[in-house]
């Protein structure tokens, strides 16, 4: 099939109708949103090292730093893990699913929680150093959401994967965290002591992840709108309002900043660049009604990303917008790409992990799937590929009860919305089958 659209009622109406930025006296953690790791050649996932078991599934995605993995879980954990063992440090419990991605700063390890809290956590310890509250945390969702049934039913996006994940700014030796909310503010605190520095009211949620470039931080939200705020008093710089036509309206990617031009994509089907100075649009690529949920790396004048309904890694030239290639992979690439040396690595929603030889447009690459991908592709996947009505065959996908129970099926297959992160020639990410998995990478030779 050429494309699935990512949510059941516009698929019914068609069956039957994150690096460290630095200058002087300044230091960011974005290490969330820009994965471009040092590397040589073509580096391919080879054994498996190690894999740990959560009791929940991981949207989060791993961040790694002194030999400790730091990662969350919808059980409610975060936890510290051994690089080389895969044995726990320890474990820090919340209230609430954790969906966002760490971030470390110094001692101290920053996280949000659908409990309603962002905390600091000692990252030698696990103990607890400050917590603040917002307005509270939750999925995107409403009333009959995409016109599924019952009218009068509340439903949970079933796409709403993420929570902010924060980052942390430093000057002149203070330093702020940074992060979105569901109760639509975006707020700096004060990295020591989780005390408000200021905050900015957006009109949705916001689950973007913060990046910072220089003197601003840029991030989006559901109201579809992407902003450029002053990091020290959070005044708005500009703003860039992408589509809000039902079932393609919000932003749930972060933005890639490089040689002045700031780069990103969303549910309105386009992947945009804009001038960072401005907020003017430069170009923007038609992502043939394919949501874009995957933050962009750039390497060599190329952007990466990935697409939800074309099931793509795209290759696009950073200037033009123009598509250099595309990669075919099995389902969505929600999960943002990372890169080291000649190879960029992700992973995709049935389960499937690639390293792809970037030298080869495309045409060398090596799969590696997870263990319950293995055992239930047959009955769950069409010809390997992920399709909602095939998994939902025989029932009303009219209802979101029945479109949910497809969701769960797909994650069972240990579905990848988590990201990569390369670290001692060791590539981690997350599953929907609760497992942290730590892959050896090929030795160049």
């Amino acid at each position: 099939m050429k494309k699935h659209l990512i949510f059941c009622i516009i698929l019914l109406n068609l069956i039957f109708n994150p690096s460290a930025f630095s200058q002087e006296k300044t230091t960011i953690n974005n290490a969330f949103t820009d994965r471009v790791f040092d590397g040589q050649g073509y580096q391919p996932v080879t054994n498996l090292k190690w894999k740990y078991q959560t009791n929940g599934k991981i949207f989060s995605s791993p961040t790694a730093k002194n030999g400790t993995v730091y990662i969350g879980s919808e059980d409610g954990y975060l936890y510290a893990i051994e690089e080389k063992s895969g044995k726990t440090k320890w474990k820090f419990k919340t209230n609430g699913a954790i969906h966002s991605t760490p971030g470390i700063y110094k001692n101290a390890v920053f996280f949000g929680s659908f409990d309603g809290n962002y905390y600091a956590v000692n990252t030698q310890n696990g103990k607890l150093i400050w917590k603040f509250k917002t307005g509270g945390e939750h999925w995107l969702g409403e009333k009959g959401r995409f016109e599924m049934k019952p009218a009068t039913q509340y439903m949970d996006d079933l796409w709403s994967f993420y929570l902010s994940s924060p980052v942390v700014y430093e000057k002149e030796k203070k330093a702020v965290v940074l992060f979105g909310s569901s109760d639509g503010n975006i707020y700096s605190l004060d990295a020591k002591t989780g005390d408000l520095k200021w905050k900015f009211k957006t009109n949705e949620p916001v689950h973007g992840t913060p990046v910072i470039d220089q003197n601003r931080i840029y991030i989006g939200g559901w109201d579809a709108v992407l902003y450029a705020l002053n990091i020290e008093t959070g005044k708005e710089v500009w703003r860039f309002a992408t589509g809000t036509k039902p079932g393609f309206k919000g932003i749930q990617s972060a933005v890639a900043v490089a040689d002045g031009k700031v780069y990103f994509g969303a549910r309105e089907p386009y992947f945009f660049a804009l001038e960072a100075e401005t907020g003017k649009l430069i170009w923007k690529y038609d992502a043939e009604s394919s949501w874009f949920l995957s933050t962009a790396v750039i390497q060599d004048n190329t952007v990466y990303v990935g697409t939800s309904d074309t099931y793509a890694l795209l290759a696009l030239d950073a200037k033009t917008g123009a598509e250099k290639y595309r990669y075919k992979t099995n389902g969505y690439v929600y999960a943002s790409p990372a890169i080291a040396g000649n190879t960029v690595y992700f992973g995709d929603f049935t389960g499937n992990f690639f390293s792809l030889d970037l030298l080869s447009n495309g045409k060398k690459s090596k799969i590696i799937p997870t263990e319950n991908r293995k055992q239930l592709a047959s009955s769950t996947l069409k010809n390997d590929l992920l399709d909602f009505s095939y998994a939902g065959r025989n029932t009303d996908l009219s209802l979101y009860d029945n479109c949910k129970k497809v969701m769960d099926d797909f994650y069972k297959l240990g579905a990848i919305v988590s990201s990569p992160y390369i670290s001692n020639n060791t590539v981690y990410f997350g599953s929907a089958d609760g497992y942290l998995y730590a892959y050896n990478l090929e030795e160049e030779k």
